[in-house]
């Protein structure tokens, strides 16, 4: 069984002087001499060195006390998140899992050795409680593919103990500073060892500046959701909070960027992919929907005085949420693992390797992003004013529904138009941020009220009393019409700060 653990570290390099003396930093009381290990670890990657660059390491290390598999994710400068997994001959599932989302088909290889002595010391506080370990490492390493090629250096590398406060980090570095010790230039051993271990360097033809165009923008917008799903992917199937959520989120955004900037990138490509993304999204969403309304059912449920809870409401609730759940977990992992997932994944990198870029696409590209922004704002505006001329129930229902995903459109749209536009796509991002979320409260309650109508029929069918529903579906719809009411002055406000885009 894998286990994580949040790394926190930081690199120097070293003239093999050793180390000063750190007592007195950061409420450092001792340092503990903890002798040399030996280590030896292999390095995997693809070919073409995807994982590599990902900043991520998948690598199987024998000696010191944690043999084994570690894959490590970047988080943030100086972290990383490490799974570890028992030492065994050949790659772990889990493990191999976590890195499909960049290796897909391609076979992981052993690219890098490296073999180090580890002078490992303890930097502990007065009470004797381990505040962060500090080794110098003496690193010999050895490129396995190609030509091969062989490095050397020593390194110093800090690692702050669990749970410990990250500005002691900063007052060892002071004091290694002032003893000329200077950070590593590399984010990591691997990193280093690929760099200083490479056949002869291909030389690189001069780079040639050209004017920014509108598909340039576009590219880079679709090109961070590409990124967002890939590396989301190992937080999904280790059920990390949001991170559905996040995964979906740009399935929405890359859908929507093809859609609003469809004089740009040629429509007639982008949208079977965006049906292929569409497809994922539901996945993502088959159970969260669900969830979240469950959540606002339940604390429905907990406003309602007691004496007005006719019959076993909450158990009835619960029992719904759980029909569809059972098995979610196992069928998104299959999903993350099926051909159709990866193959998807296999043609967004086609797409932005290869993009159908149209005539607008090579222009100065303030104009055409606004208006493509402005398109999308009209449809908005278009809609909230059908939805306006309804009266209350069902059709306006679906209207301001439609009105709430064209917001969210718009949205994505100003996002990717905020390195062009500045301050007025900033402000209607916000905007349409705002819209989007008072359309939700509608559409949540459009959404209760239909499952309060199914619980309703269900509970009545076992001869139970469905006057708590009838309440709680005469709440919901209040909310909705304070939305309804809300909504027009709402509206103008917005239409007032669109002006300048």
């Amino acid at each position: 069984m894998a286990e994580t653990k949040r790394e926190i570290e930081r690199k120097y390099e070293s003239d093999e002087s050793g180390l000063p003396d750190l007592t007195g930093a950061g409420g450092i009381a001792a340092v503990v001499d903890k002798g040399v290990a030996h280590l030896d670890a292999t390095y995997y990657d693809t070919g073409d060195e995807r994982l590599a660059a990902s900043s991520v390491t998948l690598r199987r290390r024998t000696g010191g006390s944690d043999a084994g598999w570690h894959l490590k994710f970047p988080i943030a400068p100086d972290v990383r998140e490490e799974i570890h997994a028992p030492l065994s001959d050949t790659l772990p599932d889990e493990l191999a899992a976590l890195v499909r989302s960049r290796v897909r088909d391609s076979e992981l290889l052993p690219v890098v050795r490296l073999r180090s002595a580890r002078d490992v010391r303890h930097l502990l506080d007065a009470d004797g409680r381990l505040l962060a370990e500090v080794s110098v490492d003496t690193v010999h390493a050895e490129r396995l593919t190609g030509r091969g090629g062989e490095a050397h250096w020593t390194e110093v590398e800090v690692e702050l103990a669990d749970g410990g406060d990250p500005a002691l980090l900063d007052k060892v570095e002071k004091r290694l500073r002032k003893a000329g010790v200077r950070p590593s230039a590399s984010s990591s051993k691997l990193a280093r060892a690929l760099e200083e271990t490479a056949p002869g360097k291909r030389r690189e033809s001069p780079h040639v500046r050209r004017p920014v165009t509108a598909g340039d923008h576009v590219l880079a917008y679709v090109r961070t959701q590409r990124d967002a799903i890939v590396e989301l992917d190992p937080a999904v199937r280790r059920d990390a909070e949001d991170s559905v959520h996040g995964m979906r989120v740009a399935t929405r955004r890359m859908r929507s960027t093809f859609k609003s900037f469809g004089a740009i990138l040629d429509r007639a490509v982008t949208e079977p992919v965006a049906a292929e993304l569409k497809w994922l999204a539901g996945e993502l969403g088959r159970d969260r929907d669900r969830e979240v309304l469950t959540e606002r059912l339940t604390a429905a449920v907990d406003e309602v005085p007691a004496d007005l809870v006719r019959g076993p409401v909450t158990e009835r609730l619960h029992s719904w949420a759980a029909a569809e759940h059972g098995g979610a977990r196992g069928r998104l992992l299959g999903v993350l693992d099926s051909r159709r997932y990866l193959a998807l994944l296999d043609t967004l990198d086609a797409l932005i390797a290869d993009p159908p870029l149209l005539e607008a696409a090579g222009k100065e590209p303030r104009k055409p992003i606004a208006k493509a922004v402005r398109k999308d704002f009209r449809k908005v505006s278009r809609l909230i004013g059908q939805a306006a001329d309804l009266e209350p129930g069902h059709d306006r229902d679906v209207a301001l529904h439609e009105a709430r995903k064209k917001a969210k459109r718009t949205r994505y749209a100003a996002e990717a138009a905020q390195p062009v536009l500045g301050k007025p796509a900033k402000t209607m991002v916000k905007s349409m941020k705002a819209l989007q979320n008072l359309l939700g409260e509608h559409q949540d309650s459009f959404m209760a009220r239909q499952a309060l109508r199914e619980l309703s029929a269900v509970a009545h069918a076992a001869g139970e009393s469905a006057f708590t529903y009838g309440l709680l579906h005469e709440r919901e719809e209040q909310r909705a019409l304070r939305v309804e009411a809300e909504l027009p002055g709402f509206w103008d406000g917005i239409k007032h700060g669109a002006a300048d885009l």
